[in-house]
């Protein structure tokens, strides 16, 4: 295992996943009142507990979690909400649109992380191959989940016309 390679690519996605954390939250909060209010919180309380997976795969591999880049993933979803949505005080539907396609993203690149890592932890055993697999199918089924919220709300706002 390329020790310094591996400790950069996790801390980089320990960034990513800080900030995947904050907009799942932040979705979840803003359609706490929604028909799918518990879908999209049970879809931030797993990707917390991804993130702490993660962590617990960094432990496992001695690889030190870096402040500045888990400051930086947080700062990064921050700034992230300044985006012109049409709107100066109230969220638009695009800002949904938006946020769930930037949420996808980053599920996306944590189940790349898991596929790529795969091959790593079977050379140690810190961190259970067969948990790895299963956050591997959880990133899968949040994708899934992800894309049938986005596909709603893009009828919704783009074909229905409501904001």
């Amino acid at each position: 295992m390329n020790h310094q390679a591996v400790s950069i690519y996790l801390n980089d996605h320990l960034a990513g996943a800080t900030s995947g954390v904050e907009l799942a939250r932040r979705i979840a909060g803003a359609h706490r009142s929604s028909g799918r209010a518990g879908e999209l919180r049970r879809l931030a309380d797993d990707i917390a507990e991804d993130r702490e997976s993660l962590l617990e795969l960094m432990d496992a591999l001695d690889v030190t979690p870096r402040r500045y880049k888990v400051y930086g993933g947080w700062v990064a979803e921050k700034v992230g909400r300044l985006k012109p949505n049409g709107r100066v005080y109230h969220r638009s539907g695009l800002s949904t649109l938006i946020e769930l396609e930037a949420l996808r993203m980053g599920i996306q690149g944590k189940h790349q992380l898991w596929q790529a890592l795969l091959p790593v932890v079977m050379e140690h055993d810190g961190f259970d191959e067969e948990r790895l697999q299963t956050l591997l199918e959880r990133a899968a089924d949040q994708m899934a989940s992800v894309d049938a919220l986005h596909d709603t709300a893009a009828d919704s706002i783009l074909r229905g016309g409501r904001d």
